[in-house]
């Protein structure tokens, strides 16, 4: 038995052997040609191949001679090759004489689009005294078996691709994370053991206590808990102590995280799905051999190569000046910005109260009050008609025309703008927001609309260079005559209007606005469009407070 790599046609029944078999041939290809084969032989490959066709390693196995080295053999290779299909074929039987056979087995396998291995083996047939049995050889399933190798499929990759921000800085990269786990089954005392971890881990991550950790258990009983994630410089300083702590392991796993731990954005994980999707488009693939002391043989596949670096939009320095500007009130808060000139959004910064709740930026929907009454404007002054007797449809394609409404769709993220009228609402945007059917906006919506106001139409937005979303249902630009009403209502706002707070910045121009307590300011100053959210606020002017910071803080030198 053996493999055999060169490509070859076959005829039924045609073999090629050393001559010595030749007069024990005779009679077995005779029979070929004249009678049919011994059926109790034949069925027995027969079966064996329709049993590894069907990924039945039982079966399979109890077909050959040594039933439970082989089912063993057999289950590994279709669970280390994990593919999507495999076919097996019958491609030649010859019976050798009334107690033994030989026969060849074609093998195909796929594991995705132009990822195909094929080949063939030899084997054996013969009349023991349970009956005809496979000769079980582990070469019987792929070729270099046996010996203790096993077979597998892995994924190849290149270098890591770079994720740098808007300014071509480092923002992210690919480091060890140590999952500093508990492990309740190896916890004699679960207090004793909790307590000692809160302590070591008190100098890096302080809001892990002994009570939270104990909860945890708790709330999964019977399951390990991830405690805290540590970046490697960070274990490396805490690894003296939280070596053994009863229960406690650690489990060293690579992730993408940002260079510079001061960022925290709801970006990072749409970020990385985008780079994820450039390592999956760009990943080999390898069938190996695997030695028992780790040594492989590659049987087929290629490597991956290096996928191109992924340029954020993400303004580092801008991001850090909205995160000091956002964590300055006690309530759910979040700031977007964008380049009207591109779409790019540069800053997506939320406080930890509304990081709680998720990627509120982009996906919370929050009561409009009067925010929409610039959305309103725009449709009364090109309908011709009062702003309190705009209709629905009006309202609704003023708000396409300035970024609203409009579903966009872009790699790793998929943002809500708003739901204006009853007619948008459907079950998954009345889920999301707070009041049913009434009129609703995310700050990445008001956003966009103070990004279309400074533009003169709504940009197509990005939060990765060359990367632009789509949407369906796009309006034209708003009339220039519109736009320009608009910016004047924006610019009367901030310096003569509720926004005049802020009138000592003189080339800004924006809203104020509110709904309860709720409060935004969303406006534009040169190619900077953004909305700032504060929930719950404590004061009718907390939103125009951030936004006083926000300025002071994009002002600051650059501290790297």
């Amino acid at each position: 038995m053996g493999f055999r790599a060169s490509p070859r046609v076959r005829r039924s029944c045609a073999i090629a052997l050393p001559l010595v078999l030749v007069a024990v041939l005779a009679a077995a290809l005779v029979s070929c040609v004249g009678q049919k084969s011994d059926a109790s032989a034949q069925s027995v490959v027969n079966g064996f191949v329709e049993a590894l066709n069907d990924r039945d390693a039982e079966a399979a196995a109890a077909l050959t001679s040594y039933p439970n080295a082989a089912q063993e053999s057999i289950q590994q290779m279709f669970d280390g090759l994990d593919a999507k299909d495999s076919q097996w074929t019958l491609a030649q039987f010859v019976e050798l004489n009334g107690d033994s056979g030989f026969f060849t087995v074609d093998a195909a396998w796929n594991f995705g689009e132009g990822k195909d291995w094929s080949y063939y083996v030899d084997g054996g047939v013969k009349k023991l005294s349970v009956g005809w049995r496979v000769s079980w050889d582990p070469t019987l399933l792929a070729p270099e078996l046996g010996h203790g190798r096993t077979v597998r499929y892995d994924r190849t990759d290149a270098a890591p691709p770079r994720v740098i921000d808007g300014a071509g800085n480092p923002l992210m990269a690919e480091q060890t994370i140590n999952a500093v786990t508990l492990d309740p089954a190896s916890m004699p005392d679960p207090v004793a053991s909790t307590d000692r971890l809160a302590k070591a881990l008190e100098p890096v991550a302080p809001l892990v206590t002994g009570d939270s950790m104990r909860q945890e258990l708790a709330a999964k009983p019977g399951e390990k808990v991830v405690a805290v994630l540590l970046r490697d410089q960070d274990y490396q300083y805490l690894e003296k102590n939280l070596t053994g702590i009863p229960g406690v392991v650690v489990d060293k796993q690579p992730k993408l995280i940002t260079t510079d731990r001061r960022i925290v954005t709801p970006l990072l994980d749409p970020l990385r799905t985008v780079w994820q999707m450039n390592r999956d488009a760009t990943s080999g693939w390898a069938v190996n051999v695997v030695e028992p002391d780790g040594g492989m043989q590659q049987q087929v596949g290629y490597q991956g190569p290096p996928g191109p670096d992924i340029k954020a939009t993400l303004d580092s320095n801008l991001q850090l000046a909205a995160e000091n500007a956002v964590v300055s009130v006690g309530t759910p808060a979040a700031i977007v910005a964008i380049r009207p000139s591109t779409g790019a959004v540069v800053v997506a910064a939320q406080n930890n109260q509304s990081i709680e709740q998720g990627p509120v930026a982009f996906t919370g929907l929050y009561p409009a009050g009067n925010s929409l009454d610039l959305v309103r404007q725009a449709a009364a002054t090109q309908a011709g008609v009062e702003p309190g007797k705009v209709s629905d449809d009006q309202l609704e394609r003023a708000g396409r025309q300035l970024g609203l409404g409009l579903h966009y769709e872009m790699p790793g993220l998929d943002p809500e703008t708003a739901v204006l009228t009853s007619s948008q609402s459907g079950v998954d945007q009345v889920m999301k927001s707070k009041n049913g059917t009434e009129s609703q906006v995310s700050p990445f919506g008001l956003a966009m609309v103070a990004a279309s106001v400074a533009r003169g139409s709504a940009p197509m937005p990005m939060i990765v260079e060359g990367q632009q979303a789509t949407a369906k249902d796009v309006e034209d630009a708003l009339p220039a005559n519109v736009t320009d009403q608009l910016r004047t209502a924006m610019r009367d706002n901030v310096q003569k209007g509720p926004a005049s707070f802020l009138k000592q910045y003189p080339d800004l121009m924006g809203i104020a606005s509110g709904n309860d307590t709720d409060r935004w300011f969303f406006g534009a100053r040169g190619d900077l469009a953004f909305a700032v959210f504060v929930a719950d606020a404590d004061g009718g002017d907390r939103a125009l407070k951030m936004t006083d910071l926000l300025m002071r803080e994009m002002a600051k030198p650059v501290e790297r």
